[in-house]
Order: C-alpha cells, then sequence, then structure tokens
C-alpha cells in the first residue's frame, strides 16, 4: 500500500484521491478529516453475509468500543439501518424521538457510555464486501456540538468519496483464477431483511428485484420461521431455487428480536459470497478486529489448496488456533464454514472449466478435487440444482453473444 503524504492545507478529498493500494489507511485518513471537521471518533460499521453489524474501522480503537458493540449492541443500532434504510445523513437526534433517546440501550451505553453525546451516521455502499451495505458513524462529546446541516452536506461528500476510495481499492487486489458468475445473476443488495409481518425494512433490499421463484421462495422459508421462532436465535444455510432450478445459498439467521429494525423478531436472508468475493478480503478490511483479521490468512490457503483436500487440523494451522476453536470463530464471524468454503472453491473452478470447454467431465472433477466423475456430479447438483452439463448450457445460452465477422 502507497500512503500519500499528508499536509495540514491538504484537502480530505485530495488525500483520498492520492492513496493507491490494496487497502486504505483510515486512522491517517480520519485524522485527515478531523482538521476538517471536528469529532471525537469515527468508525466505519459494516453489514456481513452473517446477519447483523460489525465495526471494521479504524484500527487501535479502544476495546470498549468494540466489545460492547460485538456483544449484542449492534442489534440495537437503529443509527446505521435508519441511514442505510434512507440513504442520507442521519443523526442520533432524528433516529430516535426525544423521548426514546434517553431510554435506547445503543444510546445509552454505546454512545453516552463511551463519552459521546452526538453521534452522525451517512451510508456506504460496500465497505467491506460488495451487497453489504454499512455507514460511516462520527461522534462529538458535549463540549463540541451537535453537528449542524452544512457538516452533514460534508459528511456525506466525504462518504461518497470513501465509497470511491473503498471500491478503488477493492478493483486493485488481485484475484486470479476467478470466473465472473454468468448464473445467476447477482442483485445489487445481497441481504434481505423480513420483520413478523414480513414487511421490508430496507426499501432498497426489495425481493421484487430478484426472480419470481426464488422470491416466492424466501417468502415462504421466511413465513415458516417465523411460525416456528421460540426463544433463540438460529442460522441455517439454506440453498433455494429459481424459475431454472439454479439454487441460491443464504444464510439466514433469525433473531428472536432485533430492535434496532422494529419490534418481535427479524430474519436475515444474506446470499452468500461468491468464493472469489470472499478471496478479495484482507485483513487490512478489518483493522478494529484483529480476531476477525486473523482468521483471513485461512481463507487464502483453502483457496489455494482446496484441489487436495486440506483438513480441519491443517486449516486451523495456518493460523495458530486450535481446530475447534477455529470452525466455531471462524463460522460466527465469517457466516461461513470451512467445509463449505471449500466446496464453494471447487464448484467456482469447476464452473469456469466448463465455461472454457477445454477438458472433459472426469478430468474437471479431477483437477477440482473430487474422488471420480459421479461424486463431481453428484455434488455440483447438490450445490447448483443442476447437472454440470445442464449448467453449461444454460450458462452458454445466457453469455452475451460476441457479434459475427461481417463478410465482404
Amino acid at each position: 500500500m502507497k500512503t500519500a503524504p499528508m499536509h495540514d492545507t491538504e484537502s480530505v478529498s485530495a488525500y483520498l484521491q492520492a492513496v493507491s493500494g490494496e487497502s486504505l489507511p483510515f486512522r491517517q485518513i480520519f485524522d485527515k478529516l478531523q482538521t476538517q471537521l471536528p469529532f471525537a471518533e469515527a468508525l466505519v460499521i459494516s453489514s456481513l453475509p452473517r446477519g447483523g453489524l460489525h465495526i471494521v474501522q479504524p484500527p487501535r480503537l479502544p476495546d470498549a468500543l468494540t466489545r460492547l458493540y460485538a456483544r449484542d449492541l449492534h442489534a440495537y443500532d437503529r443509527l446505521t439501518w435508519r441511514a442505510i434504510a434512507k440513504s442520507q445523513a442521519i443523526r442520533a437526534r432524528d433516529a430516535w424521538s426525544q423521548d426514546e433517546l434517553e431510554g435506547d440501550r445503543f444510546y445509552r451505553e454505546f454512545i453516552q457510555g463511551n463519552g459521546f453525546t452526538y453521534a452522525v451516521a451517512v451510508p456506504l455502499a460496500g465497505p467491506v464486501l460488495d451487497g453489504y451495505p454499512g455507514a460511516l458513524h462520527l461522534y462529538r462529546r458535549n463540549d463540541q456540538g451537535p453537528f449542524n446541516e452544512d457538516e452533514l452536506k460534508r459528511v456525506t461528500e466525504f462518504a461518497h468519496e470513501l465509497d470511491e476510495a473503498i471500491a478503488r481499492t477493492r478493483a486493485s487486489r488481485d484475484n486470479e483464477g476467478c470466473v465472473d458468475e454468468v448464473l445467476p445473476h447477482r442483485p445489487p443488495v445481497r441481504q434481505f431483511i423480513f420483520t413478523s409481518n414480513l414487511q421490508v425494512p430496507l426499501p432498497q433490499a426489495d425481493p421484487n428485484v430478484l426472480d419470481e421463484q426464488l422470491k416466492q421462495n424466501i417468502l415462504e422459508d421466511a413465513k415458516h420461521r417465523f411460525e416456528q421462532v421460540n426463544g433463540h436465535n438460529t442460522t441455517d444455510r439454506v440453498p433455494l431455487p429459481d424459475s431454472r432450478g439454479d439454487l441460491w445459498n443464504f444464510r439466514v439467521v433469525t433473531h428472536r428480536q432485533y430492535p434496532a429494525l422494529g419490534e418481535g423478531p427479524v430474519v436475515f436472508f444474506c446470499l452468500q459470497p461468491a468464493c472469489c468475493d470472499w478471496n478479495s478480503l484482507r485483513p487490512s478490511d478489518f483493522q478494529a478486529d484483529q480476531e476477525l483479521a486473523r482468521l483471513l490468512p485461512a481463507l487464502k490457503f483453502m483457496r489455494e489448496q482446496f484441489h487436495r483436500g486440506p483438513t480441519l487440523v491443517e486449516i486451523a494451522k495456518t493460523v495458530h488456533l486450535s481446530p475447534f476453536h477455529f470452525h466455531r470463530r471462524f463460522t460466527e464471524l465469517l457466516g461461513i464454514t470451512p467445509k463449505h468454503f471449500l466446496l464453494d472453491c471447487q464448484i467456482q473452478q469447476a464452473k469456469a472449466e466448463l465455461l472454457e470447454r477445454k477438458k472433459d467431465l472426469a478430468k474437471i472433477a479431477t483437477d477440482c478435487g473430487f474422488a471420480h466423475q459421479s461424486h463431481f456430479t453428484s455434488r455440483f447438483k447438490q450445490a447448483t440444482g443442476l447437472t454440470p452439463t445442464r449448467w453449461r448450457r444454460m450458462a452458454a445460452e445466457a453469455a452475451p453473444r460476441k457479434p459475427e465477422m461481417a463478410h465482404n
């Protein structure tokens, strides 16, 4: 990563544009912003494909901030969800009524509990993964005063520039060996949330953007889950077919209570990132959470070694953890099990080779780590809902046709 030299007279906009490389120096960026817009602390919060929110930036945050939030206060963070839902900057006083504000757990325990009085959140398109939005938070102490309208505009402009910088760093990362998905076409938002009456609290996450059959399958599954809510949160990996029979893999999380989005239970349908999306993550994406950042080298190891079927012991050893602890925390923090990640890598590589049409099915099976062709066909259909041959035919039909050569 190349970090641009920082000068007091240089605007934060110019500084952001000058930064290059695979990651952003968030602490330096926020220090630069602080010289032009007073605040006591800044955070980047992201949704992730595990049904909730997570503080991801900047580094060197006080432990009290991250521990409180991760334990359960993320479920009370109405400030972030309101900013995402409204697609605009939201002050704490606008996220809660005056009567609610003083009694709200997030405001009382997180904002006031850390010595702040005023807060503003502005949405970010995808702080960590495309399709999983988040927000930039700025906090002020009582002596710094509330954020005014002009400052909200300036914070909003900064957030747009930060979005662009994040997108540039993500695009600069080497994703060698990855293939773009042909089926299905992934929607811009990959997280669909429902309250108990099947209402959608985030207008931009409207399931109507999906294939009609897939949408109906999601709604039926959500309805069933609301009927089965007991006293516990539940998490499942759920494959749901669209009208072509193609399976979409979701991590479905049912929260018994999620006050930030309303009263009663809430269900998250998190479309699982493709293997290449996971492969694009870097430890620098989680500078505020060293535990999560520590797990990412295991993704790289699995991506490189999936064809030979590494054991859980081998994978856990790459990050110096016991197999049990690694499996538990990897699944909790990333929202996917190591086993499913390995399978996704196999399927992604198989799709790439099916599209190339240079190998027969038996060779593809061997190269992707399957025991034999029938094992490959069985696991491929289990993962996608289609046989390899059928998937290749549908992918070819969906791919844009190359223009034919003109004849003189």
